[in-house]
């Protein structure tokens, strides 16, 4: 047979890996099933380094566990030992994924048996690390390698040094900036800038000077110097430096920093809260002769270098000083603003919202969906109720797609009869209510046990010619189950099955569940003999519920020939070891009533399909003997197994004798 290629072999093994974990459960996850599917493909004897970076890199870069499950695998091969190539394949992947804690773990590895890697690696770690808010874990790579960090570029370096100085973290931050110095990074607006801001306020005027001197001797081409004036008077004021940040402007002027107005105005504003009229008034002189206006698109791209970097803090500050200041903002800009600001602070976010409405703009759907949410999430309902008001105060609703918005988070925040009023409004004004309109009503009237007004809803949506769909009985069929209205769960799992929509597993699971129950056992046996008419992989999903709530309620004592069908589907997984614990509960619930012989000879059929299942059922039952409420039942249906068990075996030798 043909050798294969090292690609040829790494394809055919992602595959089989990819293959095998969609059968495990959770999905995606490394089990003893997958190290059985490399030794069939003969792995073991064709592996090294450069078949499991292939393998990785590029077949499972994007699955990370069982990239990372690979990995270990290899690892514990006789005679295979990693090398740069499979680290930089496992970590590319990690990267990716985000799993800091074990690429910290596996980054001492590399150290420990002293393996260079490519740049380009030490690169996407610490960017992925600083998007993560692993700044530290970040600095301390960067700091393993300070001579690469040239290599490790320009972008990622200032990402770095704004990380940490944003963190506070000076002492790493100045390592940093004082590395990339030394080996010629070219810095920027956002590295130096976030480093200066902060570091003014704690360290005065002075020092700042120093620092910005010290770039300027290597290379100031790439920072924006108005920006970085406003950014210094900020850090000034904001470190309580009023009067330094007065004399800032001449300083900064004469250092190619020359201020704008909006630095100007930081000062001015400072001064005017301390009441200070004489220093204010000589400010806004300065201003008027020798400030000139702010260019709109520098600020623009800071902020959403900002954004982009998760520097929200950073970015809601400079925000807030150009709309009080009421300097202009696009609406790109404050869209971006919005969104982001409000997941750590809502009330400055409806701050930009307030500024965008005055302007005569309004905000897309997008930042008010990411606005609301955020207000949802923080229990701001109030404030949220507030912004829904003066959208619509705009007719800013206008259509269903707008509308289900407010709909929805109205919804979530437990204001449903204000949603139902929403819904009364968009008819007035010839928005269609569609079906997602009435489920994320409906939802929230079932989560509130408002089942009267859910069922009124339900005719209404009728009324005005908009039937049902799967969510549609889904949320209905489960809550009616759930209050024990089974008629009713029946009655809407009957209309659906007549208008062609099919039930799935979660709808059957609740009508299985309520008639239970209901002791409705006869039903319970066509309903789920109609899930198994319509899709046995269903069957098989629903089956294990139905066989719990058979349990639970009790009913297996009253009536066990109604059983008779489903425990024939049980037997029929006996194989599948997914079904072991319902297999188990099922045998368990059988010995608590007392159906030894019943839950003997179900375990005889499961023998004769799978020993494996058998023996590792025994193995349970005979672990849950102390923790069961009827130890006794339970030993003794361990006790029937081991003679069952014996018998066959004496019968088997006797056979073999005999032969």
């Amino acid at each position: 047979m043909m050798k294969r290629s090292v690609g040829e072999l790494a394809s055919a093994i992602s595959r089989g890996l990819i293959h095998g974990s969609k059968q495990s459960s959770p999905s995606q996850t490394w089990t003893p099933a997958l190290e059985q599917t490399l030794y069939s493909l003969g792995c073991r004897e064709s592996l090294s380094p450069t078949l499991v970076a292939r393998v990785i890199d590029p077949f499972l870069v994007h699955h990370h566990s069982l990239a990372l499950g690979f990995f270990n695998w290899a690892s514990q091969q006789p005679g295979f030992s990693h090398d740069s190539s499979t680290y930089h394949s496992i970590l590319k992947s990690l990267c990716i994924s985000r799993q800091f804690n074990t690429l910290d773990k596996l980054f001492k590895q590399v150290k420990a048996q002293k393996i260079r890697l490519h740049p380009s690696l030490y690169r996407s770690v610490i960017a992925s690390q600083i998007i993560g808010k692993k700044s530290h874990l970040a600095f301390s790579i960067f700091s393993e390698v300070p001579s690469l960090a040239s290599e490790i570029g320009s972008q990622t370096c200032n990402s770095l040094l704004a990380a940490l100085s944003s963190e506070g973290n000076y002492k790493c931050a100045f390592q940093v900036f004082d590395e990339m110095n030394r080996r010629g990074v070219r810095l920027n607006t956002l590295g130096f800038g976030v480093f200066l801001w902060r570091f003014c306020g704690f360290n005065g005027l002075e020092k700042s000077l120093s620092l910005l001197d010290e770039v300027r001797k290597i290379d100031f081409s790439g920072i924006n110097g108005s920006v970085v004036a406003v950014l210094v008077v900020q850090g000034l004021c904001s470190g309580s430096r009023i009067a330094e940040a007065v004399s800032a402007f001449d300083e900064l002027r004469i250092r190619e920093c020359k201020s704008d107005f909006i630095a100007y105005s930081v000062v001015a504003e400072a001064l005017g809260s301390m009441r200070n009229v004489v220093d204010r008034e000589f400010v806004l002189k300065k201003k008027r002769k020798l400030g000139v206006a702010p260019r709109n698109n520098d600020y623009k791209d800071f902020i959403f270098d900002l954004i982009s970097e998760r520097l929200i803090s950073e970015a809601k500050e400079l925000g807030k000083v150009i709309a009080s200041g009421n300097f202009p903002m696009d609406d790109d800009l404050l869209n971006a603003l919005i969104g982001s600001v409000s997941a750590i602070d809502p009330g400055l976010a409806i701050f930009f919202l307030n500024f965008m409405l005055g302007r005569e703009t309004e905000p897309n759907l997008v930042t008010v969906t990411n606005l609301s949410a955020n207000l949802c999430k923080h229990g701001k309902i109030d404030e949220l109720l507030e912004v829904f008001q003066k959208l619509s105060a705009r007719n800013y609703f206008s259509d269903t797609q707008s509308y289900n918005i407010m709909v929805s988070f109205l919804c979530k925040a437990g204001k449903v009869r204000e949603a139902y009023e929403v819904l009364r409004d968009m008819r007035r004004k010839g928005a269609v209510p569609d079906i997602q309109s009435y489920n994320l009503l409906l939802e929230a009237c079932c989560r509130e046990d408002l089942l009267r007004p859910a069922k009124r809803l339900w005719d209404e949506m009728f009324t005005n010619g908009c039937p049902g769909n799967l969510e549609t009985y889904n949320i209905l069929i489960q809550k009616c189950s759930e209050e024990g209205e089974i008629e009713d769960a029946c009655r809407l799992f009957n209309d659906m099955t007549e208008k062609g929509v099919v039930p799935d597993a979660i709808i059957y699971n609740s009508v299985l569940k309520g008639l239970c129950q209901a002791k409705n056992l006869k039903m319970a046996l066509e309903v789920f003999n109609k899930c198994a008419m319509q899709d046995p992989t269903v069957a098989r999903s629903v089956l294990c519920t139905f066989i719990l709530s058979l349990c639970k309620e009790g009913n297996l004592h009253y009536l066990p020939g109604y059983l008779l069908p489903a425990m024939e589907l049980l037997r029929g997984q006996s194989t599948d070891i997914a079904f072991l614990d319902s297999h188990l509960i099922f045998l368990k619930f059988l010995a608590d009533t007392g159906e030894i012989s019943l839950a003997v000879e179900h375990l005889k059929c499961i023998q004769g399909k799978s020993p494996s299942m058998h023996q590792a059922l025994s193995n349970e039952i005979l672990a849950s003997i102390s923790s069961s409420s009827k130890p006794d039942q339970i030993l003794k249906l361990f006790q029937v197994i081991q003679e069952n068990r014996l018998n066959s075996t004496n019968d088997l030798g006797k056979e073999m004798a005999y032969r």
